[in-house]
């Protein structure tokens, strides 16, 4: 993108001392968009005029940072109709011929302090193409989102810079990736996701937002120009925590916060570890698109699309996605397992210190939940809404699953036990005396998608209010269907995202 700045702005860069505190902000975002920063040969002459000589003697050192205009356009003939109107000073005049570089084409904004200049942008239609710094800011930053903080568990967001990179665990990167410490350190103040056991690292992974202008030249076949986020250098060591779930989970979740068409990543198949990272890749719906081939050989490409839409049958593979057509059941959770089940829900009267520790059924998508309901005739793809328990004013909703497995024919205790073991919030023992509790109702276990946690969580008086909960006695006790315009008033109700349901 080639950026116009104003002279007003190449001043407040320049300047001896500092006029905005938002102008290095400004000029780091047009580093981090890879903006070309033009200046105009007519703004380089009003700056020649500077009153301040050390403005100007900066200015002059520093010009080969910003591209010049060797060629600017004629005056175009409803700029210059404009101009017969409103021009009245030198400066005016300046200002139409940047604004006539917006009507040529050769430069795709204009950022400009200069009210006046907004003003005749107007009457030309192109003041959509004109910001200034604040507005310029809230443009990108709104456009360009950070990454998501996690605070529950032990998978945290930090930078490259504070992590270690002499330890052990970055041995295989050195051998797969020549020059990986040198491109290690250059990423020194960029986010990554880290995991620790004790002070040793066993997890890592770099998310990297990619745009359409991004070059594919060293994969084949050629990718087409897309938004993307590309999952970088990742490794999960203690696998039967269920890590590589959690990370995944994570690279989905920034996936839709950054609006991307697709995730991908590439990946060597030398080790167990990568190949166990292929299987589970492919049980999410990556799909093999091709080869990368580089310096350490060549890597295998999978990709997976972020379109909007869901697969009954599968919806491991269209996860993180809901489909309003399929039938939708308000659940209850007690309060000492809701968390710990689903801990991107925690509500802000717990503390996230109390959930660090590791569980794999903390960090997996692919969740159980234990339940004696008298329904239990749920289908693949059929969405659950967790329902905490705790009276009129605290219990709330907190988050939709996705049914993947109803587990109803176990044979006896030992494959109850199995098959709960690492999904369910449950011990062993926890588990033993739930099978044997009531002998007469066994019961059955529900394996579900953790999809989403609500933005808003609705309690029962807001639900009864609105009509979802019909009175403090119709509390959910098992399984219940919601009717679809109680499916509507409960996620608006909740903050939902619109763009994980499919209609």
């Amino acid at each position: 993108m080639r950026v116009l700045l104003d002279t007003n702005i190449l001043i407040h860069r320049e300047a001896a001392h500092v006029v905005r505190d938002d102008i290095g902000l400004l000029f780091n975002w047009l580093d981090r968009l890879r903006c070309t920063k033009c200046v105009h040969p007519a703004s380089l002459a009003e700056i020649e005029k500077h009153a301040d000589e050390r403005t100007r003697f900066a200015f002059q050192r520093k010009l080969q940072s910003y591209h010049q205009l060797q060629a600017p356009a004629a005056l175009r003939p409803e700029v210059h109709a404009m101009a017969q109107k409103f021009d009245v000073t030198p400066s005016d005049a300046i200002d139409t011929q940047l604004l006539n570089e917006l009507i040529a084409g050769s430069i795709d904004l204009l950022i400009s302090e200069d009210r006046g200049i907004w003003r005749k942008a107007q009457q030309l239609g192109i003041d959509h193409r004109v910001f200034a710094i604040g507005a310029f800011l809230e443009k990108v930053i709104a456009e360009n989102p950070d990454l998501i903080e996690y605070t529950v568990l032990a998978v945290r967001r930090d930078v490259f810079g504070r992590v270690d990179i002499a330890q052990p665990f970055f041995d295989s990167f050195r051998a797969d990736y020549p020059g990986f410490d040198g491109w290690f350190a250059q990423k020194s103040d960029e986010p990554v996701y880290v995991c620790y056991e004790k002070s040793r690292l066993v997890s890592f992974m770099y998310l990297k937002v990619e745009d359409e202008r991004e070059a594919y030249s060293d994969i084949a076949p050629q990718m087409r120009a897309a938004r993307r986020l590309k999952i970088g250098s990742l490794k999960v060591e203690l696998d039967g925590l269920k890590l590589g779930e959690r990370f995944l989970k994570i690279a989905f979740d920034n996936a839709l916060r950054q609006c991307v068409e697709e995730v991908y990543v590439t990946v060597f198949r030398r080790s167990p570890a990568q190949k166990r990272l292929v299987h589970l890749l492919k049980d999410f719906g990556f799909g093999r698109f091709g080869e990368k081939r580089g310096a350490g050989g060549v890597e295998d490409v999978y990709v997976r699309s972020m379109e909007p839409r869901f697969d009954a049958q599968n919806p491991r593979l269209t996860f993180p996605f809901i489909s309003r057509q399929r039938p939708w059941y308000i659940v209850p959770i007690h309060p000492e397992y809701h968390t710990t089940l689903l801990p991107d829900s925690i509500l802000r009267t717990e503390s996230p210190a109390d959930f660090v520790e590791q569980a794999p059924h903390r960090n997996a998508i692919r969740k159980i939940y234990v339940s004696r309901s008298v329904f239990r005739d749920l289908q693949i793809g059929d969405a659950i809404v967790f329902y905490r328990t705790g009276g009129y004013h605290r219990s709330v909703i907190t988050s939709i699953g996705i049914v993947d497995a109803v587990h109803l024919g176990v044979r006896d205790e030992e494959q109850f036990i199995r098959l709960c073991r690492q999904r369910s919030v449950f011990t062993d023992q926890e588990l033993a005396r739930q099978w044997n509790d009531q002998p007469g109702n066994r019961p059955f276990a529900v394996e579900f998608l953790y999809a989403h946690a609500f933005r808003n969580r609705p309690n029962m008086a807001a639900l009864i209010d609105a009509g979802v909960i019909a009175d403090v006695g119709s509390a959910p006790r098992g399984f219940e269907r919601l009717s679809p315009d109680k499916v509507t008033v409960l996620l608006r109700l909740a903050e939902a995202d619109p763009r994980l349901i499919v209609d």
